[in-house]
């Protein structure tokens, strides 16, 4: 199974979004019932997440 997880996991609180992943905590818990589809549509969002943060290229 395809994950963004790279294992530095720390919720940001003023964004709800892990620092490692950018993922949020509903994301990170329903990622192994989620469809491919689905996580591949929430992979595709991620860059954009981390650009929004400033983490622009931060994997």
């Amino acid at each position: 199974m395809n994950s963004p997880c790279i294992r530095f996991c720390q919720i940001d609180q003023s964004t709800g979004l892990c620092a490692g992943c950018s993922r949020s905590l509903d994301e990170i818990a329903g990622w192994a019932g989620y469809s491919e589809e689905r996580r591949a549509e929430i992979m595709a969002d991620l860059p954009g997440r981390r650009a929004a943060e400033g983490q622009e290229g931060a994997e």
